[in-house]
């Protein structure tokens, strides 16, 4: 079973031009993809219908996409009828298997001054897979500040680790006559995290190694999958500064592939995609079984 994760830059590659065909080209054959700045009406990307394109593009695909807010662009009444219209940005989840449950988790955010500041999140979706019921994760964290980074962290967390208390995004079934879903104890969570490994806020999600006995895997921990098959040490960029894209002291590896510790087992192969082009950041590739 092969996994990705891929910020995609609202459809935005290196080059400034928008191409989301690269972008399907660089994640398909994967069996679940974990997407992040999917798009509705953007005025950065010209206005795309993210969502609907990579429908189209990857056919063959179940998916979920959760929007983290909606902003009024140009809603207006057209003949006697109200048209909306608002920017929406978001996460999605592509699978080959049915998803059989979602839900969009909204991150705690602060009000910026000055500089944009907007609502992040992690789309939740439960899918059984050859390794049984895994539930998959497409997070998107902020890029500026720590300590609302650190807080997001936090918040992913216990909704990560008390899945089984909190019973996803919906239990009970028995009510209205259908099957109860289950409550899976594995995870992969997958994104842009926009924080360096041993920062505090990734410690307080996959720990610290300890200066005798090394990492140890915790029921309470998320796993490094790069770090738990050694790949970490293999100068792994999955952002190029678009800026100054020849610069290396600004490549950095600030996407992931987070698992629970019970798959820690299953984890085969990690690496990145040097050549995919549709974005600043690059896909990450994680193979498990």
């Amino acid at each position: 079973m092969r996994v990705v994760t891929y910020n995609v830059q609202y459809g935005i590659g290196l080059d400034g031009r928008y191409d989301l065909d690269r972008i399907a080209d660089a994640v398909r054959g994967a069996d679940v993809i974990a997407l992040q700045e999917i798009s509705r009406n953007n005025p950065r990307n010209g206005g795309h219908d993210m969502v609907a394109a990579i429908g189209e593009a990857l056919p063959d695909y179940f998916a979920v996409y959760g929007s983290n807010f909606e902003a009024n662009i140009g809603s207006s009444i057209v003949g006697g009828r109200a048209r909306t219209i608002t920017f929406q940005l978001g996460n999605m989840v592509l699978s080959k298997t049915p998803i059989h449950l979602s839900r969009n988790l909204l991150l705690p955010r602060s009000r910026s001054v000055g500089t944009m500041n907007f609502q992040r999140g992690a789309i939740e979706a439960l899918i059984e897979t050859p390794l049984g019921f895994v539930r998959f994760y497409s997070a998107h964290l902020d890029h500026r500040n720590p300590v609302e980074r650190a807080r997001q962290v936090r918040f992913l967390r216990d909704r990560v680790l008390n899945y089984a208390l909190e019973g996803g995004g919906l239990s009970g079934l028995d009510e209205i006559g259908l099957p109860e879903p289950p409550c899976p104890e594995a995870f992969v969570v997958m994104g842009d995290f926009n924080m360096l490994a041993g920062s505090p806020e990734y410690i307080d999600f996959a720990g610290l190694p300890d200066h005798e006995f090394g990492l140890h895997l915790s029921a309470d921990l998320a796993v490094d999958a790069a770090v738990r098959l050694d790949a970490a040490e293999a100068d792994l960029v999955t952002w190029v500064d678009p800026d100054r894209p020849q610069d290396e002291s600004r490549h950095k590896r600030i996407d992931y592939i987070f698992t629970s510790a019970s798959l820690a087992g299953s984890l085969k192969r990690l690496w990145v995609d040097r050549k995919a082009d549709g974005s600043d950041h690059l896909p990450v590739w994680l193979e498990m079984g």
